[in-house]
């Protein structure tokens, strides 16, 4: 019994860790770690993955249940009075705490969960999050990745590399929309609905990793019916300013494509 207790804190120990590792590694050669992280953090996560593996492999050094052992040597270091009757044996070996039921639960649960989650992470090809996923997280407040900073930059003209979070920062801040009237974009994203006719072009932008995802959308005024929610497009056109003091783009094309390999931005 205790040898299978002493597998399984080494399983959720260097186990877990080195079966992450291995699945970073591979997502990193197979180029796909730009699915669930910011390729600019790449270097640290293959990094901390290759650490991860040269501790597990000097792991096997240290013998099974060793982790367990907290120096229950008494004979060393310490002034007892063998004078009280009692007989005390140096030798003898340490004693188990009992456990609260309530802790080996807690642990058993949480071991078959964590484990659940390596082996799905293994078992599973990459995939990114979902457009349903991405209007879910939608609040209909303005991006938080962007700042004025990007709506002086479109001030300037120099708008060419903007991409869907870019331009939704700028269509939510700007205080002069005029400005920005007759600009054109090329953008790709995916297609969410919209209440105010055609439909919403939507990226989700990330800082750090898929956690931090946020939604980017931007309104886009289409010829003819709106594509499939979830359809990636790319659009070519025009920033329109509205009466209202609205921006919006005035698609000229709206080309049905594959999702991109990088399907986010940073």
């Amino acid at each position: 019994m205790r040898k299978a207790g002493f597998v399984g804190t080494r399983w959720l120990g260097v186990g877990l860790a080195a079966a992450l590792a291995v699945v970073t590694l591979s997502l990193a050669l197979t180029g796909q770690l730009g699915l669930y992280i910011n390729p600019e953090s790449a270097w640290f996560a293959v990094s901390m993955a290759v650490v991860v593996l040269i501790g597990t492999v000097a792991s096997f050094a240290l013998p099974l249940g060793a982790e367990a052992d907290h120096g229950h040597d008494h004979g060393q270091g310490h002034d007892h009075d063998h004078d009280l009757g009692h007989d005390h044996d140096d030798d003898a070996a340490p004693v188990e705490h009992p456990r609260h039921p309530a802790a080996v639960g807690a642990t058993v649960v949480g071991g078959i969960a964590a484990s659940g989650v390596v082996v799905l992470a293994l078992a599973l090809p990459p995939a990114s999050l979902s457009a349903e996923l991405a209007m879910s997280r939608d609040v209909g407040a303005p991006p938080l990745f962007g700042g004025a900073s990007t709506v002086q930059l479109a001030s300037t003209g120099d708008t060419a590399s903007f991409g869907v979070g870019e331009w939704s920062t700028t269509f939510a801040t700007a205080t002069n929309p005029d400005a920005f009237d007759g600009d054109p974009v090329e953008l790709t994203g995916f297609v969410t609905p919209s209440e105010d006719g055609g439909f919403g072009l939507t990226r989700l932008v990330i800082t750090h990793c898929v956690i931090d995802a946020q939604p980017a959308s931007v309104p886009v005024l289409a010829p003819s019916d709106a594509p499939d929610t979830g359809q990636w497009v790319t659009i070519t056109g025009t920033v329109r300013s509205s009466s209202d003091g609205r921006l919006a783009i005035d698609a000229v094309s709206v080309e049905s494509i594959p999702e991109p390999e990088d399907p986010y931005e940073y």
